[in-house]
This record gives C-alpha cells, sequence and structure tokens, in this order.
C-alpha cells in the first residue's frame, strides 16, 4: 500500500505549530483543508494525556462551532491519535496564517476556561469522566505562550 502523506513527514524535527496537514476537493469542487494544529514535539516531548486531548476537544469544539466568523466553515476538530495535537478541518482553501488569530482565540478561551465542560455528561458524551480541565487549561496556556504568540515561518510550514 502507499504511504499515506501524514506518514511522510519527518516527525523528528517537526515543531510545535500550525500546518497544513492535507486538501482535499469534493466532488463539487469545494476545497477542504486539513490543518495540524502541533502542541507537542513528537518523540521529543511528553504526550498530551487523553484526559486533557479530551477536553480541549470538548472546548476547541464548542468555541468554534459558536464562532460567527468560523462555525460555518468548520468540519472537525478532535485529537490525533499520537497525542501530540488535534486536526482542524475547514471549509476552504486556507493556509496556516489565515488560522493564526482564531487559534490564538481558541486557545485562549480554553486557557481561561472556569465552569462545567460543555458536553461532559453521560447523556452527552461516551467517556464523560475522562476530562482534566486544570491541565487544559494549563497546556492550553504553554501553547498558546510558547508557540501561538511566538509563530515563526518554522511553525506554520512542514519541514522538508
Amino acid at each position: 500500500m502507499e504511504k499515506i502523506p501524514s506518514f511522510t513527514i519527518n516527525h523528528l524535527i517537526l515543531k510545535r505549530g500550525i500546518y497544513v496537514s492535507r486538501k482535499d476537493v469534493t466532488d463539487s469542487g469545494d476545497i477542504i483543508t486539513t490543518f495540524d494544529i502541533r502542541m507537542k514535539e513528537p518523540n521529543r516531548e511528553p504526550a498530551l494525556d487523553i484526559e486533557v486531548l479530551h477536553t480541549i476537544e470538548h472546548l476547541a469544539a464548542t468555541f468554534l462551532r459558536n464562532n460567527n466568523d468560523w462555525k460555518n466553515k468548520v468540519i472537525y476538530w478532535g485529537p490525533m491519535g499520537c497525542c501530540t495535537g488535534n486536526y482542524f478541518v475547514v471549509k476552504g482553501n486556507l493556509e496556516s496564517k489565515d488560522v493564526i488569530d482564531i487559534m490564538i482565540d481558541t486557545f485562549a478561551y480554553i486557557a481561561k476556561f472556569d465552569g462545567e465542560v460543555p458536553g461532559a455528561t453521560p447523556r452527552d458524551c461516551g467517556n464523560y469522566t475522562l476530562m482534566n480541565l486544570p491541565l487544559a487549561r494549563k497546556e492550553a496556556s504553554d501553547y498558546l505562550e510558547q508557540v501561538l504568540l511566538n509563530l515563526t515561518p518554522y511553525n506554520l510550514t512542514y519541514p522538508d
């Protein structure tokens, strides 16, 4: 079988950042852009706890789908299997620079969130107890302060 594109990225040198993972064209000609929201350096930093990723998923998905400028563009927000970040899938032919502001807003929202995590009830979620809001806030704050507010071209384009 052919190796899929995400397995061709050199994870040995990949930094934390925002990357265009892929662009797909639907049968109707619409472009769907998948972003790699990389919160941890693969194989060099400890992965995110699954409870943290799950909490971030609930908060980010809720925030993005309620944002007036983005709610009609968002297709999906969810964790990577390797637990080093998230995928953000949107309608449109976009580049990393196009989502910087909304990622800053999203992670600032998570870093400051106080209250009940949206959808964290047995009726609304298949594993509602798999949450860690304090650590999710810390990881969101770290990503915001250390990466999103200090982006360089190296954090916006996959390495060769």
